[in-house]
């Protein structure tokens, strides 16, 4: 059930040998993401349940689900970039339907976050799932 973007992530962490290329390719990935404008750094989109400081700004057009976001956390602002893969372009109603615990063990992410930092992404994933439903 996946996007076509994060069965690229699934294939490059298949290639890529060691957990720290991995960590690197996530930030990496979060690097490359446009910055959210600070006009969208407000606390309606601030996501909290994260050690760092961490926005998502989600965008509904024509029932299809998008967000951007931003974290002040390098490694937070890659794991951002790889649920963006995993929800972008799907219809609203689908993103709930998403086994995200699930397609995420596939990159066997859980094994090497911190605490705080499998929280946070519990908390962004909720958020994601809570704006899709309340948009359904």
């Amino acid at each position: 059930m996946a996007q076509e973007a994060f069965e690229d992530i699934v294939a490059d962490f298949e290639f890529l040998e060691d957990w720290e290329t991995r960590y690197r390719h996530v930030i990496d990935m979060g690097k490359a993401m446009d910055p959210l404008p600070d006009a969208l750094k407000v606390p309606a989109t601030k996501v909290d349940g994260c050690a760092s400081q961490v926005w998502l700004h989600p965008v509904i057009e024509d029932g299809v689900f998008r967000f951007d976001g931003e974290s002040d956390a390098m490694i937070v602002r890659g794991l951002i970039a790889v649920l963006r893969a995993l929800y972008n372009g799907l219809p609203v109603g689908e993103v709930g339907k998403v086994d995200a615990a699930g397609e995420l063990a596939r990159l066997s992410l859980q094994d090497h976050l911190s605490a705080q930092r499998s929280n946070g992404l519990r908390a962004m994933i909720e958020r994601v799932r809570k704006v899709a439903a309340e948009a359904a």
